[in-house]
């Protein structure tokens, strides 16, 4: 009976990251309402995404080198709340400046969030249910992500703007029950052995491993990046309406979330390595196949689900990888798996784009299935230790 309150820790910080990245997926639903609003030009749309992108992903490491050497334990409780209330009060925005400022901040508790909720996963969870555990805890987060845009879109059809500080109550709930859990006992600092030190920032950038980790899961954020990105602009342009293509977006990202699930099943049961490898390869023909069949018949639905399931499944197997990799700086392990890639994805995104401009949309997203060669093969040349 030991293991139950650790169980209802995994739960609250899955709970959480539901919460964390439901509200960080807002922007691109509330931007086609905000641009006529504020006036605001396609590239300063841009900035504004790149803006809501570093503030979000690629800070994540430097936060979690920081939980790594002092304890933020504190910050769980406020940073949801934080998140909430900065995205729920975009209504009242009234200027271009203070819409960058708000993004900014919302941004940042995205970027809080998780190294410090991966970092007490693994503090609460037994070695022998870390992989699995982290799944739930990044199922949580995929299924927040893939339910935001349904649930905002059915929320702004009946309420104005204004009323989004109403969504910002669920996060207030949550972080009352987190108040008062036994999540508090737990310092962000990792407890090492004595043959264990906390790596140097110096020491982390010129190790080759984790280097190479990290690029292997950028390239794989590329693909995945921009098939969630550019994949209803696609469908819109040929033809599909916006319900539908709204709804293969979703598809996506429920195979994303059971992917996620599996890799952390798996996770117990096979090499780290074995699973990130193979789900990038495996992960290559599902997204081919739907690129050079982009539509709703039945192969092409499966084949998006399932580019969604093998892009996602390497994420549990990676966070667990990073932390043996660095076992005294979880913080900024989860920071690079869980941000940094993201980070690195979308500077591979925006390549896409720019080639998009010269070949047309569909031909680029089709070649953004080629980095998983490249992840694979990076991932295969890392070694486990």
């Amino acid at each position: 009976m030991n293991h139950i309150p650790f169980r209802v820790n995994v739960a609250l910080l899955s709970a959480g990251h539901f919460l964390n990245d439901f509200y960080c997926n807002f922007l691109p639903i509330l931007l086609p309402v905000i641009i006529p609003q504020l006036g605001l030009s396609l590239t300063l749309s841009g900035l504004l995404i790149m803006v809501m992108s570093i503030t979000s992903n690629l800070l994540q490491p430097v936060f979690g080198y920081i939980m790594d050497k002092h304890d933020w334990r504190r910050l769980l409780v406020p940073v949801l709340p934080f998140g909430a209330i900065c995205i729920c009060t975009i209504g009242f925005v009234t200027s271009k400046s203070m819409l960058f400022f708000v993004i900014a901040l919302t941004g940042l508790s995205v970027s809080l969030f998780h190294p410090l909720g991966s970092t007490l996963v693994a503090k609460s969870s037994s070695p022998q249910n870390l992989s699995s555990d982290m799944s739930y805890y990044i199922a949580g987060g995929n299924i927040g992500f893939a339910l935001a845009p349904l649930a905002l879109v059915a929320f702004t059809a009946v309420y104005p703007l204004t009323s989004l500080p109403w969504l910002i109550l669920p996060s207030i709930l949550l972080a009352a029950i987190l108040s008062q859990s036994k999540l508090q006992q737990f310092s962000t600092i990792p407890a090492h052995s004595s043959s264990q030190r906390a790596l140097r920032l110096g020491e982390v950038l010129a190790n080759r491993s984790v280097i190479k980790l990290n690029l292997a899961m950028g390239l794989r954020c590329w693909t995945h990046t921009s098939v969630s990105t550019f994949l209803p602009l696609l469908l819109i342009h040929a033809g599909y309406s916006s319900l539908l293509s709204g709804s293969l977006l979703t598809l996506f990202l429920v195979g994303c979330t059971a992917g996620g699930l599996a890799g952390g099943w798996l996770g117990k049961r096979c090499s780290h390595k074995s699973i990130i490898v193979g789900s990038l390869l495996l992960g290559l023909l599902p997204t081919w196949y739907f690129f050079t069949h982009a539509g709703t018949e039945l192969l092409s639905l499966a084949a998006l689900f399932f580019s969604g399931f093998f892009l996602l499944s390497p994420q549990p197997s990676s966070l667990v990888w990073a932390n043996h990799l660095m076992p005294a700086n979880a913080g900024m392990a989860a920071g690079m798996m869980l941000g940094l890639s993201f980070g690195l994805g979308s500077i591979g995104t925006a390549i896409t784009a720019a080639l998009a401009d010269y070949i047309g949309l569909s031909t680029a997203l089709l070649l953004t299935s080629l980095p998983l060669l490249l992840a694979a093969s990076f991932a295969a040349a890392t070694p486990t230790k």
